[in-house]
């Protein structure tokens, strides 16, 4: 069932025309569409809801019936003896039972399980004088038969035996009939008027009634006909809620001119609720679809699209949220058709698709049909267009983190807004780190509740729990540093006290939210204070723990001793502080090769009677420094001197090339004589 295709098209140069200039299209079909045979007398074209697939059925399917779908790498084709002009056909979950309507009174079904006889077997509803409005399958073996007199859920118990047996039936009033394969709920339209909507539920064998609803018309029907169309509904899930859309062509208020979206939450148990108003301030016949919890709203007239999030804030009467659309209306992006055909044809330039076509059919969630032209198309939302078409940057932060491919344009936003010409005040800069840091809480906060209970052994709590997805919305410390800090840092375009403001507004908000820094990020201001010899600033932060104890920030600091001298005090006392093996902070300097500086340190905690020479040379010989290595090597003569009498190395200390080494370079005699007294 879909909401009503968007109707005659309009001469070139309204405004539309308008629109489309005006670029920046966040609306885009997809570049891989289904290709079918265009419907024509003789080809007729379904498209099922549940698998998402198209049939092209020729000749009532003697002739041949093809069947495609986004996700299917290869077609399925089939012929079945024509028995009358069909319906309504789909397969069931998993493509192996065919059922279709010919009739009425009755459907017929076909196995497609291989080495399974083909052969049809029917069955007919068991309501006496119903006609068959349609059918859905809820799985791989259970059909729903939706009548005008109520609903019929079958099981093919066995589809070898090629026999269905009724699991319930209910006897209803039905006008027209909605699926929402998501969620397994069909909607039934009720009563005269239409407008009573009656949801049933399906799972694994079982049909649960939900509660009955009424959707409140524009204004009291002059006549007790039907005035609810299933072209003004739709049945989506937004958010992982089911909700009912129904579009309203005129207000319910006097004041208010344009149509409306009015969105009723269907939860599985309770009663369901009007809960949000999206306002589209025009008139005239649209189409709704669902594309990454986005309502979008098609415009035929102007040839234009607007989309809604519900998450975004409104504006709140008490009951309902009114929302306005969240960008102005864009055109979905031109769309080139190509030219079918052997390789000699193909070099024909493609043909520009007509949007927005009267014979566009949308399906939910995010399905265009044009059985004219024979493509079906996902609808897709492009982000990048969105970042200068929404000034307000929270706002859009808030935006892109509902979406589902968002973390590079979201990092994208975050370098623009530190870099010039559009950069960002620091409290907007705050804001937006803010936003992303409480999004990586959550899910830090979701990970460590699932490894505790994982920990704990509750096997029985285990089966339902789930671990974390990291969407995209979790934007870390490394992702930040990587693509947006160290970058800024780099560039050298800001002033250095913004730099360094911005660098500290992200700590805070780290700290704010609880999360752990880490040290790289601590490591980049102070490069960053070096680099601006900034050092009374850095003293500072060190003093008051604005930058927190850990054994890489003192490294770091061991190595700024040369250009910063209390820089080696200040890592000492870190160091006392985290009571960390001086083995390993000895380990870490000279992997870096800060030679002299792990010596300093072993002097500085009295540990330089006790250290290995041939570490130590070793060191100094491998960072190719002649005068370092000379350095070294005396300070060990003169330690052999002062705890033996004498400066030569014993055996036991394995110096012997360091010692050839130093003869080679600095001569036999430049050796420290013994000193006697």
């Amino acid at each position: 069932m879909s909401c009503e295709a968007p109707p005659e098209e309009e001469a070139p140069g309204g405004e539309g025309g308008e629109r489309q200039s005006e670029g920046g299209c966040y609306l885009a079909l997809c570049a891989r569409p289904v290709h079918f045979e265009k419907a024509n007398p003789v080809n007729c074209v379904f498209f099922d809801e549940a698998n998402k697939q198209v049939f092209a059925v020729r000749s009532g399917g003697a002739t041949g019936v093809v069947v495609k779908g986004l996700e299917d790498k290869n077609p399925i084709s089939f012929r079945m003896e024509d028995k009358g002009e069909v319906k309504c056909i789909k397969f069931s979950l998993g493509n192996k039972i065919l059922a279709v309507q010919r009739t009425l009174k009755n459907v017929d079904f076909l196995n497609f399980i291989p080495d399974s006889p083909q052969l049809e077997y029917t069955q007919e509803c068991k309501t006496k004088n119903a006609n068959i409005l349609g059918f859905c399958w809820t799985s791989s073996t259970e059909i729903v038969f939706i009548t005008d007199q109520g609903i019929e859920f079958y099981q093919v118990v066995l589809p070898e035996k090629r026999s269905l047996k009724l699991l319930k039936n209910q006897s209803i009033n039905v006008n027209w009939y909605m699926y929402c394969p998501e969620s397994s709920v069909i909607l039934l339209s009720t009563t005269v008027l239409g407008n009573v909507l009656q949801p049933f539920y399906f799972k694994s064998g079982t049909m649960s009634k939900l509660s009955k609803f009424e959707i409140e018309l524009p204004a009291a029907p002059k006549s007790s006909k039907l005035s609810l169309s299933e072209r003004d509904i739709a049945l989506a899930m937004i958010y992982g809620q089911l909700y009912v859309l129904y579009l309203r062509h005129h207000s319910r208020t006097s004041n208010s001119t344009g149509a409306e979206v009015v969105l009723y939450h269907l939860p599985r148990e309770g009663s369901c609720k009007k809960t949000h108003i999206l306002k589209l301030n025009r008139t005239g016949k649209f189409a709704l679809n669902v594309v990454d919890n986005l309502v979008v709203v098609h415009h035929q007239d102007t040839e234009t699209s607007v989309i809604f999030d519900i998450k975004l804030k409104g504006e709140f009467d008490g009951t309902t949220t009114i929302h306005q659309f969240v960008l102005p209306p864009r055109s979905i992006q031109p769309y080139q058709i190509p030219v079918a055909g052997p390789a000699s044809v193909t070099s024909q330039s493609p043909v520009p698709c007509k949007l927005y076509s009267s014979s566009w059919i949308v399906f939910q969630p995010d399905i265009i049909i044009s059985a004219s032209e024979g493509y079906l198309w996902n609808l897709q939302v492009k982000l990048e267009p969105v970042v200068n078409l929404l000034p307000d940057k929270g706002r859009l932060m808030d935006f892109l983190l509902q979406r589902k491919e968002c973390k590079m344009v979201i990092l994208a936003v975050c370098s623009q807004m530190l870099s010039e010409p559009g950069r960002g005040s620091l409290s907007v800069t705050a804001t937006i780190f803010d936003k992303l840091n409480h999004e990586y809480k959550k899910y830090l906060e979701a990970e460590q509740s699932y490894t505790l209970v994982v920990e704990a052994g509750q096997s029985r709590s285990n089966l339902l729990l789930k671990r974390p997805v990291r969407t995209q919305a979790v934007i870390d410390q490394s992702d930040m540093y990587t693509h947006v800090l160290s970058v800024f840092t780099e560039k050298k375009e800001a002033p250095h006290k913004f730099t360094i403001a911005v660098l500290m507004e992200y700590i805070r908000s780290l700290n704010q939210f609880q999360i752990a820094v880490q040290h790289y990020l601590y490591e980049l201001v102070i490069k960053t204070l070096v680099q601006h010899n900034l050092f009374y600033m850095l003293h500072q932060f060190l003093q008051y723990h604005v930058l927190s104890d850990s054994k890489p920030l003192a490294c770091l600091l061991l190595s700024l001793e040369s250009i910063y001298p209390p820089a080696h005090q200040l890592s000492l006392d870190m160091l006392k502080r985290l009571s960390t093996a001086n083995d390993e902070i000895v380990e870490v300097l000279l992997s870096k090769h800060q030679v002299l500086a792990a010596l300093r340190f072993i002097r500085g905690i009295g540990g330089h009677d006790s250290i290995s020479a041939r570490k130590f040379l070793d060191a100094a010989k491998q960072a190719e420094d002649d005068m370092l290595f000379y350095t070294i090597f005396r300070f060990f003569e003169q330690r052999n001197q002062r705890l033996r009498g004498n400066p030569s190395f014993t055996p036991g200390e394995h110096c012997e090339e360091h010692v050839t080494f130093f003869k080679q370079v600095f001569g036999e005699q430049a050796l420290m004589k013994p000193t006697t007294f």
